[in-house]
């Protein structure tokens, strides 16, 4: 039977087929479906099996039924129709980087070409040149993306993969270039589980300046394209950036609209049309003046919505709430207070110990969880070098409460870790094993996620955490829950546990994302247990801060 992943991929392929057929309106349809089933946290032939597939979003009748096709069949005649309409050639065409379907159907339509190697000739021969919408530029980027990939490119990627490079590009910007404001925007910023590719807005009084620096960063390996506003690059990894420069006037209108989703902005594009207005990168206008466009804050407002933190901007309702003035306060970085489980290199120095400490002092933390022993993954016991523990078993100095954390497996802890004075024990699942009873003591769960564990038993964890009542860390990396089984958790009445990244460099995402995840989930302050003032009210209070 087909998994989730598998059905929103047919979908997604269909609508690329229709777009080269010069179908309007069904591709779209096609593409939120998907969107809608790549985020479910159930089995989508669990869904089918309640009859419930018309309340995801975009799953109208027709959609309905070709799924109840692939979930029982595994194939879909559909699709197999749609293959035979459109040379094959055409889909290579179509995932070169910079492409899509829309000007595979153009090459194919207006110039007869079928395939790369058609295309690649076209170029050579000058068929493309005098053709609308193919200037110079355009070919030139054309011919290179039929260069050959880069090694270890990829469509998409986990975000924490994404992230240090993009801070640092980020970081360049604002400390070498000439620019007023940058900022990352698409799905970066609304903290997806992964990325396509980077989109970047600046303000300049000199662009190419900016363009200069952007392309000759050590982290980009060629120059794809270049205009007066735009410039697009693809780094060492394979990932694509887009630079654009914009009027300091139409920056939040740009920020709004690049940052999406899509399904976001064709609500607010509705809505704007339904008020005589009209909103697009450039601002929002009505006739032909601008009304808003300088900040994100007046975009929303001229619409009469409040401001929507980018998280949350999915299309599920966040623009119904904007304009009741009734968006969640979602969980900042102000909002944390401590850290509960902070992991030192197992071969520690006190020096480590006192870097991570310091960070928390600077951030004005009450506590911090520090773990001194525990379970690892494999099973076997471990425990920070003797100096580091006795260290932390003294250090309770200038107002931070110090907490000696022990991580437990599933069973019983071993007689060398226990009884070693810990005032907090976490539970460390082991593998993909299924929740057994809980020992007593324990009080949230960390390394539990998608990445380790299959959907039915992430249930029975989240299950177990709520009548426990028991904490979940959420954060990147595949042993976390990430923002979808975040929400579940929340639904659950489960609390959330933020990593802090303590003693961490600036560009390792532990921090941003593990918040960027819980605010993505929903998260308002009274759902993340190290939001709490103090260590021993957050423990004794546990998931009934919701």
């Amino acid at each position: 039977m087909p998994s989730n992943a598998e059905v929103a991929r047919t979908f997604r392929a269909i609508a690329d087929l229709l777009d080269i057929l010069g179908e309007k309106f069904k591709p779209e349809a096609y593409r939120r479906a998907a969107r809608s089933i790549d985020s479910l946290t159930e089995d989508l032939a669990k869904v089918a099996a309640r009859n419930e597939l018309r309340t995801i979003p975009g799953v109208g009748e027709a959609i309905e039924e070709k799924t109840r096709e692939l979930l029982s069949t595994g194939h879909l005649a559909y699709y197999d129709r749609l293959l035979k309409e459109v040379p094959p050639g055409l889909l290579e065409i179509m995932r070169l980087p910079g492409l899509g379907p829309k000007t595979a159907r153009r090459f194919w339509t207006e110039l007869g070409i079928e395939g790369p190697q058609e295309l690649s000739s076209a170029i050579a021969a000058g068929r493309l040149e005098g053709v609308k919408g193919f200037g110079p530029k355009k070919i030139d980027q054309i011919r290179a993306a039929l260069s050959p990939a880069v090694p270890g490119a990829s469509a998409r990627r986990p975000i924490e993969e994404a992230y240090p490079i993009a801070t640092r590009i980020l970081k360049a910007l604002r400390d070498e270039a000439p620019v007023e404001r940058a900022e990352i925007a698409g799905s970066f910023r609304r903290c997806q589980e992964t990325v396509g590719d980077l989109d970047l807005l600046a303000t300049s009084n000199a662009p190419e300046k900016v363009f200069d620096l952007f392309s000759a960063l050590p982290e980009v390996r060629e120059v794809r394209l270049r205009g007066g506003t735009k410039e697009t690059v693809v780094l060492t990894n394979g990932l694509q950036v887009d630079l654009r420069v914009v009027e300091p006037a139409a920056f939040g209108a740009a920020l709004q609209y690049f940052t999406g989703s899509k399904d976001h902005n064709v609500t607010l594009r509705t809505l704007a049309r339904d008020r005589g207005l009209k909103i697009n990168e450039y601002g929002v206008f009505r006739g032909d003046e601008r009304i808003a466009g300088r900040t994100e804050e007046e975009v929303y407002a001229t619409l009469g919505l409040s401001w929507i933190p980018p998280e949350l901007r999915v299309d599920r309702g966040e623009i119904d709430a904007a304009a009741r003035n009734a968006v969640p306060h979602v969980v900042s970085e102000a909002d944390l207070r401590g850290e509960f489980h902070l992991h030192l290199p197992s071969q520690a120095t006190v020096r480590d110990l006192e870097r991570a400490l310091a960070d928390a002092r600077e951030r004005r933390y009450a506590y911090v969880g520090i773990v001194v022993a525990g379970v690892g993954a494999d099973g076997k016991a471990f425990a920070l070098p003797s100096a580091v523990r006795d260290r932390v078993a003294a250090e309770r100095s200038r107002g931070l409460c110090i907490v000696r954390v022990v991580e437990a497996g599933p069973g019983p802890l071993p007689k060398s870790l226990a009884g070693g004075g810990a005032e907090l024990t976490l539970l460390r699942p082991v593998g993909s094993a299924s929740p057994t009873p809980i020992p007593a003591g324990v009080r949230g769960i960390v390394h539990v996620g998608p990445g380790n564990a299959p959907t039915e038993t992430l249930r029975e964890w989240i299950d177990s955490a709520s009548t426990a009542r028991l904490f979940i860390e959420v954060g990147p990396g595949p042993d976390r829950l990430d923002s979808n089984w975040a929400r579940v958790a929340l639904e659950a009445h489960v609390a959330l546990s933020v990593p802090t990244g303590l003693g961490l460099n600036e560009f390792d995402p532990t921090r941003p994302i593990g918040l960027g995840f819980a605010r993505r989930a929903g998260a308002e302050a009274k759902d993340v247990v190290n939001s709490a003032r103090e260590f021993g009210a957050t423990v004794r209070r546990g998931p009934s801060a919701r």
